[in-house]
């Protein structure tokens, strides 16, 4: 399976950095060794001082698919979860500084943890859901779906063209505003509505 991960997809977001909205999905991969499952801890790398929370909804997709139209994208997942991106910012400024692929600071392992996936029919609006992070019982992060710069269906679309999917992979879809560093020692609980779907210890 492959981890796809959309940037720059909440406009707040973006303002954080270089303030550059795109006009098409950007996206990047991580590999299978990212994944954290079953609220496993996640233990800071040594090559990082500056490791940054990104919150994101998870698609999973159930079907293969190629060139899918964008009208049909919504039949290719019918479950959605919730992960963290982990970012080695210092890593991520230095690499672009210098115009190099940034998968050192995000597709490291361990960078992906997910929580559980629960069938999307459970919610109303899927392009209006409500999500966010809480660290040591403090929201840190929060956002919602209609705040998508691309929709999900947009983003199956667009990555299909490029890359064919195959069931298990997962899409990881944007973060809102808010994201900072995080240190041993945090708790991390992350929501979709009032659904906690992942805890996790950062060691």
């Amino acid at each position: 399976m492959k981890i796809i991960c959309i940037g720059k997809n909440y406009v707040e977001h973006i303002k954080e950095f270089d303030g550059v909205t795109p006009k098409e999905p950007v996206f990047f991969m991580k590999p299978e060794t990212a994944l954290i499952k079953n609220n496993q801890p996640f233990y800071l790398p040594d090559f990082s001082n500056n490791l940054h929370h990104e919150i994101e909804i998870v698609l999973k997709i159930n079907k293969p698919g190629k060139n899918i139209a964008e009208e049909f994208a919504h039949k290719y997942y019918d479950e959605i979860g919730i992960g963290i991106d982990f970012t080695a910012r210092d890593l991520q400024l230095q690499l672009k500084e210098k115009g190099l692929p940034w998968e050192k600071a995000k597709a490291f392992d361990g960078s992906a943890p997910i929580g559980k996936f629960i069938s999307k029919k459970e919610f109303g609006d899927i392009q209006n859901l409500n999500f966010h992070l809480n660290i040591n019982d403090k929201t840190m992060q929060k956002g919602n779906t209609k705040d998508m710069i691309f929709s999900f269906d947009k983003m199956i679309s667009y990555v299909s063209a490029f890359i064919t999917l195959k069931k298990g992979d997962l899409i990881f879809t944007g973060t809102p505003h808010g994201v900072g560093p995080v240190k041993a020692g945090d708790k991390l609980e992350a929501f979709i509505e009032n659904k906690k779907l992942l805890e996790f210890a950062v060691k």
